[in-house]
């Protein structure tokens, strides 16, 4: 049982890892053992993250990969089986809002910027579809593996100004439910796949929408804030907890879920 949580030696990928929750979802694979596969298109903070993990005494290995190009994606699976034998799970942290799918408070709503919200939808479906579909069968072939994607708590209540974002994050819900099924049919339980609903983190796509140039919440800030029953935005750490459940055998009769970490925000009804 002091093992079931444990990731050690375990190749694990995580796309967005640059990012500021990629970065904790890499410190937390690497506290239980793991081996973080880092794949973003920032280089320099790819070594940053790679540098954090080696100061901790673990290992971990950086892959500039655009997740929205196929060859790229392929090119970064031969590189990591070629130098690690194997994958073992993948975590689908690439996403988030593109400022041209926000509306702007003073626009009207039958003005949407539809590429902007083309653009989000791009980014945050198939940069989930198209990785599992490249490293979903190796990681089958571990006969253990598992998958997460990041969900979001955008789709489960209307969150004003973000519909590109939040319908993007409504398909990754029933993408994650439909593809678990579909996996299960054709390999048993060999690899599993579920997502984790973050609640509202401050991070690189939606800190001007939630924060002052002085660091004071907006409008929208003391909105979101009042409205999560701890009164607070998450930490990145505290993401880890999740992730390494649903990465680790503890989890192991777990497939096709979406596991909150919101402080509360969806289940508040703000009476």
């Amino acid at each position: 049982m002091s093992d079931m949580f444990s990731l050690k030696g375990k190749v694990i990928i995580v796309t967005g890892g640059t990012g500021v929750l990629g970065g904790g979802f890499v410190k937390g694979i690497a506290l239980q053992g793991g081996i973080p596969v880092i794949l973003g298109q920032n280089a320099e903070k790819g070594k940053e993250r790679v540098d954090e993990v080696k100061a901790m005494g673990g290992e971990a290995y950086f892959i500039s990969t655009n997740v929205l190009e196929v060859t790229e994606l392929e090119k970064a699976k031969n590189e990591i089986l070629e130098k690690y034998g194997k994958i073992d799970g993948l975590v689908n942290g690439a996403g988030g809002n593109v400022p041209e799918g926000v509306l702007p408070p003073t626009e009207d709503v039958f003005n949407l910027n539809i590429e902007g919200m083309k653009k989000a939808l791009v980014l945050n479906v198939w940069g989930t579809v198209i990785p599992v579909q490249v490293f979903g069968p190796e990681i089958a072939k571990t006969g253990n593996g598992s998958i997460v994607n990041i969900s979001s708590v955008s789709p489960k209540r209307a969150i004003t100004r973000v519909l590109g974002y939040s319908m993007g994050k409504a398909a990754i819900d029933i993408y994650t439910k439909w593809f678990a099924v579909e996996m299960a049919e054709r390999y048993g339980d060999a690899v599993r796949i579920n997502s984790i609903m973050p609640g509202f983190f401050l991070t690189t796509q939606n800190k001007n929408l939630l924060t002052n140039p002085d660091g004071t919440l907006t409008d929208r800030g003391n909105k979101i804030v009042r409205n999560t029953p701890f009164k607070r935005f998450g930490h990145p750490d505290e993401l880890i907890g999740a992730l390494i459940w649903l990465l680790s055998d503890a989890s192991k009769f777990v497939t096709g879920m979406d596991i909150g970490v919101d402080g509360g925000f969806t289940i508040n009804s703000g009476v």
